[in-house]
């Protein structure tokens, strides 16, 4: 049995779910179960709904509203959907009024509404397929902090366990439950880590992540075009890169799989014959130094200075303290005795953790950074990286570095105007002699 994750981009029209038919009905010896995301950028078009209904303006909502419907039947029809759709836009629309009357957008109506993508699109392509439907809220059990939900891993596996599977078999990612039955939501990008539970949950061989690139790539293609596919690294390697901004894995997806120690593979639907990427417990051995350079845009970098802290205990667990209060997570972190900088991505209640921070400390808070992020897994035995990445950042001004616990990762903050010329340089530096077993 294998997953196979499918991505909004490779359903978004008739000729996408075709060409992802194809792909699955080569491997139905494999008893594929098919996860998919909502078509297009339904999701998106989803909450803008629900936002323009909240403001009261209620005859825009419901014309988005029809106009998602159109797009669905015009891309759908001809997979014998017309009814199903019908059916959940007729639920959506009475949901998109009641948002109207009660003015308010909760995080438990936002699962509400934003889960209508992939509950359509999963109803879809099991039309298509002919495949066995499996509504994902039957089986996938969270807890109830809507609109991030986590995994009930105990109840989940064992409805996992308990379900009896076709030959092919279609759900939606993205969506689940809480255990009294209300709709939620794992967060943007969740139907990864829908596949992974999955996967994980039904002992697969492997997990299979089908996207619109051709695996991981050596550079963020938006920022610098041109870079090389890594054909294979190793479940820690992805992991930070996923956590540092590289946006073909969602950062929780290869937890269940280490856990199991299923494959991953990252595939690209419009080019069905390209290996991809795979990602296994360990990776390959090379001598190159690193696998990837990952990036976030739009970081801001906080920088805590106390000089009254000096020689006293308490000062980091008072700062954080205040970011967990205000449910900001960190990314990156740099300390001294005195003073500590960090970048956070979520500026929601920023000037809130500002203000308190200011009772014992000075704060000063730079926008318009970036991150960017050396993975390796040789990183930690080389010596002389930094040298090299600092020689290659030589006109480049770096804020700050960081390097992680495990030793595989070496990150840096620079600002956003600078990021291109940043990971130009560094991929420069470190891929145009690689090794041709792990890079193509």
């Amino acid at each position: 049995m294998i997953v196979m994750k499918f991505g909004g981009t490779s359903v978004e029209s008739t000729a996408a779910i075709e060409r992802l038919a194809g792909i699955v009905r080569g491997r139905l010896a494999e008893q594929p179960i098919v996860v998919v995301s909502a078509m297009g950028k339904t999701t998106n078009r989803l909450l803008e709904a629900a936002n323009l209904a909240v403001a009261g303006k209620r005859v825009e909502a419901l014309d988005k509203v029809e106009s998602l419907r159109a797009y669905h039947h015009a891309e759908a029809d001809g997979f014998g959907a017309a009814t199903i759709i019908d059916e959940h836009f007729g639920e959506l629309t009475e949901l998109v009024r009641g948002l109207a009357i009660l003015g308010e957008l909760t995080p438990r109506s936002i699962d509400a509404i934003s889960s209508f993508g992939e509950r359509i699109s999963s109803h879809v392509v099991a039309l298509a397929l002919k495949a066995k439907h499996v509504d994902s809220r039957t089986v996938i059990v969270t807890d109830e902090r809507h609109t991030m939900a986590a995994p009930n891993y105990a109840e989940t596996n064992e409805r996992l366990k308990a379900t009896e599977w076709g030959a092919i078999t279609v759900m939606g990612g993205f969506i689940g439950s809480t255990l009294s039955g209300v709709t939620s939501t794992l967060g943007r990008g969740g139907s990864d880590f829908t596949a992974s539970i999955v996967g994980a949950g039904v002992d697969a061989k492997e997990i299979q992540i089908w996207t619109d690139v051709d695996g991981m790539l050596t550079c963020d293609p938006t920022v610098l075009p041109g870079g090389r596919r890594v054909k294979s690294l190793s479940f820690a390697e992805a992991a930070e890169l996923a956590y540092f901004g590289a946006k073909v894995l969602h950062p929780s997806t290869v937890v269940p799989a280490i856990e199991k120690n299923i494959p991953v593979l990252i595939l690209n639907s419009r080019r069905p014959q390209v290996d991809g990427t795979r990602i296994t417990a360990e990776g390959p051995v090379t001598t190159s130094v690193a696998k990837s350079i990952a990036c976030k845009k739009n970081i801001a970098l906080v920088n805590i200075q106390s000089t009254r802290m000096l020689m006293a205990h308490g000062f980091l667990r008072r700062i954080f303290e205040i970011f967990d209060r205000h449910e900001t997570p960190v990314d990156m972190i740099a300390t001294s005795e005195v003073s500590v900088s960090l970048t956070i991505d979520n500026f929601g209640k920023l000037e809130t953790i500002a203000a308190e921070l200011r009772d014992f400390a000075e704060v000063e808070i730079e926008q318009d950074k970036a991150v960017l992020c050396l993975v390796g897994d040789n990183i930690r035995w080389q010596p002389g990286v930094a040298h090299r990445v600092f020689r290659a950042l030589d006109p480049v001004n770096v804020r700050m570095i960081s390097q992680g616990a495990s030793l595989r990762n070496l990150g840096l903050v620079v600002a956003q105007a600078d990021l291109r010329e940043a990971v130009e340089r560094l991929h420069q530096e470190f891929f145009t002699d690689v090794d041709p077993e792990v890079f193509e």
